[in-house]
């Protein structure tokens, strides 16, 4: 009755435990990007299917593995959340009954540097994670892949634990890879990157996530979160920049 799916790129740390929590699914599927590491030996361990597909953007990714999806109902959560057992429970619950919905989202605790982070932006953060195939595919550009549908989204009421971070270092890498990806979009849109774009988009970043989405709340951790993606801002320009400059 339901299909896990998952998406993957040199996961070996996450990919066991992340198998393991969805045992309530009646199928696994992983879409492998050519991992490096042991990602795809580990996952193979289990009774998994594991596909090997090289990796365009996230939205065709994902719609490639819901087309291997045996049944209707899907979960896709990303590999660094945790689902807990309520929420397995409420997702077999809900699948079982008449629902009203063909969508739900779920609501994420995001956790960084070992700290649960309740403003900066986070505070309203939820995600479609449970959905019939039938009504829904991903849409969007290149990073900020979401779910499209005409149907109403209901929501569950168990959260799930984000929990991006492993490293400073590791964290500061996604985020460069998400203003790579960022760049390369703009740079197919043919837009060109200004003072505005270098100085203005980067402050407001800040400004929004620090002040008006109230991360001074969060400590330190909250200026930490703030500067770091405000800093990716300036990345993603600076990509953009050397593209047109034909730099590596």
């Amino acid at each position: 009755m339901i299909s896990a799916l998952a998406i993957t790129y040199n996961e070996e740390t996450h990919i066991e435990s992340y198998i393991k929590s969805l045992a309530f699914a009646d199928e696994i599927i992983i879409v492998d990007s050519f991992s490096t590491d042991r990602t795809v030996e580990i996952a193979k361990q289990y009774d998994v299917k594991v596909i090997s597909r090289a990796f365009k953007n996230f939205s065709d990714q994902k719609n490639f593995a819901i087309s291997q999806a045996t049944y209707d109902w899907i979960v896709f959560f990303d590999l660094d959340e945790k689902i807990p057992e309520g929420l397995a429970q409420e997702i077999l619950t809900t699948v079982q009954m008449e629902s009203p919905f063909h969508a739900y989202n779920v609501k994420r605790d995001f956790y960084f540097m070992g700290k649960r982070i309740k403003y900066s932006g986070f505070q309203t953060d939820k995600s479609v994670r449970l959905f019939h195939k039938n009504y829904c595919k991903y849409n969007g550009n290149a990073v900020h892949e979401r779910i499209e549908t005409t149907e109403t989204i209901g929501m569950l009421e168990h959260a799930l634990e984000h929990q991006t971070y492993k490293s400073f270092d590791n964290y500061n890498t996604k985020l460069s890879l998400y203003s790579k990806l960022q760049a390369e979009e703009l740079f197919k849109k043919d837009v060109r990157p200004n003072l505005i774009h270098f100085l203005f988009r980067p402050w407001y970043r800040f400004m929004h996530q620090y002040f008006l989405r109230l991360g001074f709340l969060d400590g330190k951790e909250g200026f930490i979160i703030s500067y770091v993606h405000a800093f990716s801002v300036f990345k993603r320009y600076i990509q953009l920049w050397a593209m047109y400059r034909k730099i590596d």
